[in-house]
This record gives C-alpha cells, structure tokens and sequence, in this order.
C-alpha cells in the first residue's frame, strides 16, 4: 500500500515537473494534457488522473513553479542577517536565478504575469496572491533594513519594491528576448545601487 501511494505521488510530481517546463513554453493555458502525455509517454487519463481535472493540474504546475522561486531566491537570502546583508542575498540570488532560469522561458511568474493579467480565474488569483506574498516579503526587508539603520529611512519601502522588480522584469526581458549576457550583471548593479546604505 505504501509503495502504491509512493509510486502515486512520484507519477504526480513528475507529471507537474513536466507541466512546468511546458508551461513556461506555452503559457499556462496552452498546457494541455495531449501535449503532456506525449512529452511523458503516458495515456491521457494517467496524466490527468492525479489531478481530476486540467484546472487542477494548472493550478499545480503554477505553485510548483512559485515554490521554485522561492527555494531558489526567498529560502537562502533568509539565511543571511537581517538588514541590508540579507537584501543582498536576495538580488544575489534574485539574479542568478534570471540569469540561469530553470524555466524555457524566464521567469515563470513574469510570463504568467503577461498571461494571465486579464484573464479572471482562479489560475489569476493564485498567481496574484504569489505576487503580493513575494512583495510583501520584500518589502519587509526593506522596513527591517531601515529600522536597523542599514538603509535611509526616507525611501518608500513600496517605492524601493516597485524600482526592484521593476528592474528584474527588465532583466528578465533583455535576457530572454534581446539575449543580452551584460543583464544579469546590470540587474544586480541597479538594484544594489536601489538599495543605498543609510549615511553614518
């Protein structure tokens, strides 16, 4: 039984894995589980199975690629002091991850972004409560960054929030469409300079 339940939630984490890839190629309404079961070599009833229906898997394949994000960038800048230490860990981490993107495409969640804007449901309310978790993280740095004097406190921390994913969508589109191999660095030098120290 527990091996059943095992060989189950592989086949789930495989088919997800799987739909995220697609997904950052064809947007997360061009997922469809045809295309999924030929890139997996499965029946269309296996893939859909795990899941119940398509929504339900494009759900999942959008909190996959959220929770990537954040293994990658949130998780080890919360390893670093709070303050202006753990802000760079995060633009650190922040680039790299535009930089070598896991995804085809970029950054999932600009591309969804773009998709998805416009379109009311409940793959839209997901992906906007992703956004307003990760700005909100942000700008949490940010206040704790200020109240320790890291930081200036006449700066807006929803100001300093807009200007650094204001540059990381920029990024992300001068690395994925203009293939400009100076972007990532830029990236990391714009948002540093956002960020500046408090005087003495």
């Amino acid at each position: 039984m527990r091996n059943s339940a095992e060989a189950a939630q592989a086949t789930r984490e495989r088919i997800v894995a799987t739909g995220v890839l697609r997904a950052s190629a064809d947007g997360l309404h061009g997922l469809t589980i045809g295309s999924l079961a030929g890139d997996l070599g499965m029946s269309k009833a296996g893939v859909v199975g795990p899941f119940g229906s398509r929504a339900a898997l494009q759900l999942a394949v959008l909190a996959r690629a959220a929770h990537l994000f954040a293994a990658a960038v949130v998780e080890p800048g919360l390893r670093a002091e709070p303050g202006l230490p753990r802000l760079r860990a995060v633009v650190d981490r922040w680039c790299d991850y535009l930089e070598s993107s896991p995804f085809p495409n970029g950054c999932f969640v600009t591309a969804a972004s773009c998709e998805l804007d416009a379109r009311p449901g409940e793959l839209r309310d997901l992906l906007l409560a992703t956004v307003v978790r990760w700005r909100a993280f942000l700008r949490e740095q940010i206040v704790l960054a200020q109240e320790a004097g890291d930081l200036a406190a006449t700066p807006d921390p929803d100001d300093l929030v807009a200007a650094l994913t204001g540059i990381a969508m920029a990024a992300n589109q001068e690395i994925q469409l203009l293939a400009d191999p100076a972007a990532p660095a830029r990236a990391r030098r714009l948002m540093l300079a956002a960020l500046e120290r408090a005087p003495g």
